[in-house]
């Protein structure tokens, strides 16, 4: 069967397929076990929010590869570009510029996600552009010391993997991993873990009123490091006035605040940066994911006033930059300012609707959560205890892959959403269908 045909297919063999099998069969042969697989899907080919396997299979991928398709599998506009990059060079090291990425730095300048001119650092990934953004701190502030949280996620390199902390199996057997790091809880609203109704206001009495006094020094404190929405731990919103708090506290103690906007950047939350819910505005900010839709590109981006204290050499890489991911990126940029940072906060909540119409429906749903697209659904044993159902959650999740839609979860027992960013509402209605039918036959196991 061609691939123009398999494009009008349901599911309709055995997953995985025949073919798919083979080649898991032989994936198991060379490819490292560490990587976290949820369900045997084995790609052929994708448009849009709909991706196919080898076997000819439609589904609904409302992982978008980890929240990276930003703009859907093979955007036209994006394929096109990255081809114009490649009929010309595929590779000139940052020892030199060239017109794209000297553009990419103007796009993400006017963007002014901190108010006034900023300098961006190219790499490949987020991991990285957390590692130079630490460095970036350590470097300006001649101090030693971060701030990270618990339930963070910002990569799984040495400096970053210090950070991350939302599940310990990221951490076991690779202690000692970059010194200095104290770790605070994040303001859960609904997993509080101090008393009182404002759980931000908690955690930054906490951090100034307790870990200041007793523990770290403040003006040894080079930044903090937080995700303005936690992703892997759950899709956490923090309570309004969390981030505020947060900036005014590190202007207190002269300490740099970085964001990590690596997944909840670029549209996903519904605004080109997740921190403008909020009006905050950091020192330092690290982006990827879904910059390049789907190619791999990174960027640390600073105010110019911090930035341009690195010296020549101070830090560096050799892809950074690349020709095709830049082409990528500014065409991602373009449409997702003029068009799909809107459909995801139009859409997103319409999705939340329907999930919320969803939890009164199933007790074992006992919170619905998020901003734009990307939204998480907390699966609990009952909503009295609140107590995790790490179970129901991942059957759900390989229920609805045998049914047709692609998810992955996140925290103890959340499954999460997070489709390109051009998703329809009657994709998400077709995958609210899915999703129910895979939570009825999972209850039912």
């Amino acid at each position: 069967m061609n691939k123009s045909s398999n494009r009008n297919r349901t599911i309709r063999t055995e997953l995985p397929g025949p073919k798919a099998r083979a080649i898991l069969a032989r994936d198991a042969k060379v490819v490292s076990p560490s990587y976290p697989r949820e369900y045997p899907f084995v790609m052929s080919h994708g448009r849009g929010v709909e991706v196919w396997d080898v076997d000819g299979n439609r589904f609904l991928d409302f992982a978008a590869g980890i929240a990276v398709c930003s703009t859907g599998h093979s955007h036209p506009q994006v394929v096109q570009a990255i081809k114009d990059a490649a009929d010309e060079f595929l590779h000139i090291s940052p020892d030199f510029c060239h017109e794209r990425q000297v553009a990419l730095g103007e796009k993400i300048n006017a963007l002014s996600p901190m108010g006034e001119p900023v300098l961006s650092f190219f790499c490949q990934s987020g991991t990285e552009a957390v590692e130079g953004a630490l460095k970036l701190a350590r470097y300006v502030s001649g101090r030693s010391r971060f701030i990270g949280f618990l339930g963070g996620f910002h990569g799984r390199t040495m400096g970053s993997l210090a950070f991350t902390a939302s599940k310990c199996t990221q951490q076991q057997g690779f202690f000692s991993t970059m010194p200095g790091v104290t770790h605070v809880p994040y303001p859960n609203p609904y997993r509080p873990l101090f008393a009182g109704e404002d759980q931000g206001q908690a955690v930054l009495d906490y951090v100034e009123n307790v870990l200041f006094v007793s523990n770290v020094p403040p003006n040894e404190v080079a930044a903090v490091l937080v995700e303005p929405i936690q992703c892997e731990s759950g899709y956490v919103v923090p309570p309004d006035g969390f981030l505020a708090g947060l900036r005014q506290l590190c202007d207190r103690y002269g300490i740099l605040l970085i964001l990590d906007e690596v997944q909840s950047g670029l549209g996903r939350s519904g605004k080109m940066f997740a921190c403008q819910h909020w009006d905050v505005q950091p020192d330092i900010m690290t982006l990827a994911k879904g910059l390049g839709s789907g190619l791999p590109i990174g960027l640390v981006v600073a105010k110019k006033s911090i930035m341009q204290q690195w010296k020549p050499g101070a830090h560096a890489n050799t892809f950074g930059g690349n020709p095709l991911c830049c082409a990528a990126a500014l065409v991602t940029l373009d449409l997702i300012e003029r068009e799909y940072a809107a459909n995801s906060e139009k859409v997103g909540a319409h999705f939340m609707r329907r999930l919320r119409e969803l939890q009164s429906r199933h007790s074992v749903i006992g919170d619905v959560r998020g901003k734009g697209l990307m939204i998480g659904m907390e699966l609990v044993s009952d909503r009295a205890s609140r107590a995790p159902c790490q179970t129901s959650c991942h059957a759900v999740i390989t229920r609805a892959f045998h049914r047709g839609l692609l998810l992955l979860p996140c925290g103890e027992s959340t499954v999460r959403f997070m489709p390109p960013l051009t998703v329809s509402i009657a994709q998400v209605e077709e995958a609210i269908t899915l999703l129910e039918a895979a939570l009825v036959d999972a209850l039912a196991d």
